[in-house]
């Protein structure tokens, strides 16, 4: 899911990560009026675009973007002739009127109360398709618990009276806080709520016993249960089993405007989506996929990859769309959402489902 820390790492793994950049217009791109059967071209199913394409990605590296690191090393998107290319923000706040003016194309983003509140006041953005969501029993954002708490926590109505860490409020990080203690028949008043925005930090505390459990995030869980500093507690999908993490989100332009572009470039990213499941959950191509995670990502150690808990990417791009409901439900009953956002209009998966419809269904 993720370029896992919020200072140094990401630029927020809840935050809305996009790129822009010095990117020229586009040119109508259409596919090549020919006759040949779609099999014969080199995607498979699509002819190329006829005029090259240029697509602007925000993406700094995070794990979740591994369809889109995919895709480009293994050539999908060339067969579209698709040119990508990558870039960042150096803040949140210029994001996503960027992705809303077409200046940046395609985005990564999670449903934070920031990210509705922009919605509300009128920045048009799509949400497209899946961009990271938790494995059940395999969760790349779950709690752990110090080891001097091994013994006092064994279930989560344990918690009561703990000290736990969270990296902010109204985003991801409240709500599986949330649902957590829901499980676990606790209010927040049982416990000790610790606002600690680095993920990083985390490691450190817990070890010094400063703080008893936090909600963490991959590869930064998997290095501090091998250095001795906490261990995993139970998962995440326990509770909540249909989070939805990350997003892939669209310029309106780039949805309806450039449908030539935006369809192969979808299809393309399906398929190195699809090669990230073949890796990680069936065991082929694993070798050449970390090399390709190692290279665009900050977890540059082959070994912790097998050690991981990779993030979760659903292979046709399907959301968990009700609970991108029950998130937004939830900042807006904390009265952390000013306006109202219609969520039927800004979740549009219709290019992934087109997308779908044009390479297939993955074989699971």
């Amino acid at each position: 899911m993720v370029k896992w820390m919020k200072s140094g790492w990401l630029l927020t793994i809840f935050a809305l990560m996009l790129i822009i950049g010095a990117c020229s217009p586009k040119e109508t791109a259409k596919p090549a009026p020919v006759d040949e059967a779609p099999g014969d071209y080199p995607s498979g199913d699509l002819a190329p675009l006829e005029k090259r394409a240029k697509v602007v990605i925000a993406e700094d590296g995070a794990a979740s973007g591994a369809g889109f690191y995919i895709a480009k090393e293994k050539g999908y998107f060339e067969d579209y002739n698709i040119e990508v290319s990558f870039a960042d923000f150096a803040n949140s706040d210029d994001m996503l009127p960027a992705l809303a003016a077409g200046e940046v194309d395609i985005a990564g983003g999670v449903s934070t109360a920031s990210f509705f509140n922009a919605i509300a006041q009128g920045i048009d953005v799509k949400i497209i398709a899946d961009k990271g969501h938790n494995v059940p029993g395999k969760s790349y954002f779950t709690f752990v618990i110090g080891n001097h708490m091994v013994d006092e926590i064994k279930d989560y109505p344990d918690f009561a009276g703990k000290k736990i860490a969270v990296s902010s409020r109204n985003s991801i990080d409240g709500y599986i806080y949330q649902e957590m203690l829901k499980h676990a028949g606790l209010t927040e008043d049982d416990v000790e709520f610790v606002l600690m925005a680095d993920f990083g930090s985390m490691l450190g505390a817990i070890d010094a016993g400063t703080i008893d459990a936090a909600l963490n995030i991959e590869p930064l869980i998997a290095q501090g249960v091998d250095k001795g500093f906490h261990v995993r507690f139970k998962d995440a999908t326990d509770y909540a089993p249909e989070s939805q993490i990350a997003m892939v989100l669209g310029s309106p332009q780039f949805m309806s405007e450039e449908q030539d572009i935006s369809l192969r470039f979808m299809s393309a990213y399906l398929k190195g989506v699809r090669d990230y499941n073949d890796a990680f959950i069936k065991g082929i191509g694993k070798d050449e996929v970390i090399d390709i995670m190692v290279k665009h990502t900050a977890l540059k150690d082959p070994a912790l990859w097998e050690k991981v808990h990779v993030t979760g990417l659903d292979p046709d791009g399907k959301m968990f769309i009700d609970d991108i409901k029950k998130q937004y439900d939830q900042y807006k009953a904390n009265g952390a959402i000013r306006g109202d956002v219609d969520l039927n209009k800004a979740i549009d998966t219709s290019i992934t489902e087109k997308a779908v419809e044009t390479i297939g269904e993955y074989e699971r």
